[in-house]
């Protein structure tokens, strides 16, 4: 028993490290992508308030929209996964682009809310529980489509021997690979799962 108490926190320790160790090498692309995706979530909020006093807060029957169809919905979010990753190929443009659009379009649908009578409900019905899958994996292809740009300007800053390594290359596939996923679950989240949480919630 004593045996295995050891290994497990051997295990837990050595997957901390490789936690840290990852951090540590990602730190800027992972903070670029957060700021982005925070001002664009801002403007968001900003912009759907400023409409809402515009109307005189005429937004009291706002539900957001769900397409209950399967390959429709996963088609468009593999979409904004590849744009993401493709800023490995445009030097980060198509991945900043589709991040500050994405965090408007996010900060929109939550300020939305909040012009109604049931913002919490709202939320929590028809938008966490496919978000919490959806979010993350738009932050993480974002991430990978940041990665290859910064290891280049690391190269050219003379902080690299090669502009991309063996292990920069894996790193960006593994990235790809988790966001992809996490995006193929949240479509099937949202057309199987989310509805049954809001009509359960909302009636």
């Amino acid at each position: 028993m004593r045996l295995l108490k050891i290994l497990k926190i051997m295990e837990i320790r050595q997957l901390l490290s490789i936690i840290k160790n990852f951090s540590e090498n990602m730190k800027i692309p992972i903070v670029l992508t957060l700021v982005i995706f925070i001002i664009g979530f801002i403007i968001g909020i900003v912009s759907i308030n400023n409409l809402s006093k515009i109307n005189n807060g005429d937004l009291p029957n706002f539900k957001p929209k769900i397409q209950f169809n399967f390959p429709f919905i996963l088609t468009n979010n593999l979409k904004v996964i590849f744009l993401m990753l493709a800023g490995s190929i445009t030097f980060g443009l198509s991945t900043f682009i589709n991040l500050i659009f994405n965090g408007f379009n996010v900060g929109v649908l939550i300020g939305s809310t909040f012009q109604t009578n049931e913002p919490l409900k709202l939320i929590a019905g028809f938008i966490l529980p496919h978000g919490i899958f959806e979010i993350p994996a738009m932050l993480i292809s974002a991430v990978a489509g940041f990665k290859i740009p910064y290891e280049v300007i690391q190269y050219l800053r003379d902080k690299k021997e090669k502009p991309i390594t063996e292990e920069d290359i894996k790193e960006f596939l593994k990235l790809a690979l988790i966001s992809i996923v996490l995006i193929v679950i949240a479509a099937f989240v949202e057309v199987y799962i989310t509805p049954k949480i809001a009509n359960y919630l909302l009636t």
